[in-house]
């Protein structure tokens, strides 16, 4: 157990403990434990970890007694933490005018005290993992050996407890600022898209009713400016899509039946001939985030399709599992990947600089988000492919 590093200073030790967020806490076995130990290695009645709080002494964990706080003047803990030493023990044969003084504090007249100071790392003395008993005794080198390395843990779990405590609340300021950047790119899409429709359908009005009638570099200038703007409202599009994900997140679990969750998909894109879509039939998935999925689904078939370009488009989805994780196929017959962009395209903002089959350049977000969602559901998501043959998207669902 370390010493103190510091001289003793009420105010900053009171800081210190407040950091902990500890006292008046709920009962935690782990404490318990520990405490029954002590009790057990030290063949005593009562052990304690109590918190030396403003006025009191509150105890976070008791064995053999029933008292959660008593007052802190002329307790022994409160003398425990003001000592030099690593451990403090009275015997009343010893220290009578300490055990006098004691009297009325306890719920019963104790003979033997020992406690061992929990010093935080800035050496302030927060709280005495202590022992009681109702006559005088000696402890062996075993037991104060083992005394100090339970007041160890003990103080671990406090310092466990404290980085809890510093990453929840950095969770929750991560989670609000990204709340705010959610609003922020929300209100800047949206104030972006109304005027972005207009400048849509002025271009496209504009090349209709004056077909024929501008020079070739004119009209060439005003068929980049429409797919400009068609590649501006995709981006839009998707960077909402990517922050919207979050909330598909948040969606409760449950069991899906595969063949119907792939039909409702499949029948929004079979709407041509040339379009051959197949999957599994008689699969049930349990426990499963049934938004997210469909989402991967969806951004991986539509992809499959729009970067196709042969005479028939076909997608295969193929399903197995093992005792850990579903694993799913999307396999294409598209345009295919080069290989060097197996990572990349994963990566936000990350394109092919390839039209899809309107001409239409991609976002590089559709598949960041897929990414994202199978990640989210403790799996993770590769690809294969041939240029010119097609692709397979291989990815994994933590079974819950």
């Amino acid at each position: 157990m370390s010493q103190k590093l510091v001289p003793f200073n009420e105010k900053l030790r009171r800081v210190a403990l407040k950091e902990y967020s500890i006292s008046n806490t709920g009962p935690d076995e782990d404490y318990d434990n520990l405490t029954f130990l002590a009790a057990a290695i030290c063949d005593v009645p009562v052990a304690k970890i109590s918190i030396i709080d403003k006025d009191r002494i509150w105890n976070k964990s008791v064995y053999g007694a029933d008292t959660s706080e008593i007052s802190r003047t002329n307790s022994f803990c409160d003398r425990a933490i003001h000592s030099d030493n690593s451990i403090t023990i009275f015997n009343k044969s010893d220290d009578p005018e300490i055990f006098k003084k004691a009297e009325g504090i306890y719920d019963r007249e104790f003979s033997f005290y020992a406690g061992v100071p929990l010093y935080n790392p800035q050496g302030h003395a927060i709280a005495v993992f202590c022992i009681f008993d109702f006559k005088e005794r000696h402890l062996s080198q075993v037991q104060l050996k083992s005394l100090k390395g339970l007041a160890k843990q003990t103080l671990n779990l406090f310092e466990f407890r404290k980085q809890k405590t510093k990453l929840y609340q950095v969770q929750n300021k991560l989670k609000e600022k990204y709340q705010e950047l959610e609003r922020f790119a929300s209100l800047v899409s949206h104030d972006l898209k109304s005027p972005l429709a207009n400048i849509i359908s002025l271009s496209e009005l504009l090349k209709d009713e004056n077909k024929g009638k501008f020079d070739e570099d004119t009209e060439q200038y005003l068929e980049f400016l429409v797919e400009s703007s068609y590649s501006l409202r995709n981006y839009i599009d998707g960077i909402l899509s990517f922050y919207r994900s979050d909330h598909v997140l948040e969606k409760d679990y449950e069991n899906v039946d595969l063949r119907k969750l792939l039909k409702v998909i499949t029948d929004l894109y079979q709407v041509s001939d040339d379009i051959k879509i197949t999957y599994p039939d008689d699969v049930m998935l349990n426990n499963v985030n049934k938004a997210a999925l469909t989402q991967v689904f969806m951004n991986l078939i539509s992809n499959a399709l729009k970067y196709n370009d042969k005479v028939t488009r076909k997608v295969e989805i193929k399903f197995s599992k093992d005792e850990t994780y579903y694993y799913f196929q999307v396999r294409d017959n598209g345009k295919g990947i080069p290989k060097e962009k197996f990572k990349e395209i994963f990566e936000i903002f990350t394109t092919l600089d390839s039209a899809d089959r309107e001409g239409n350049m991609g976002s590089g977000i559709g598949l960041a988000t897929v990414k994202k969602l199978v990640e989210s559901m403790n799996g993770t998501i590769t690809v294969d492919s041939v240029p010119l043959k097609g692709s397979v998207f291989k990815f994994s669902v933590k079974r819950l």
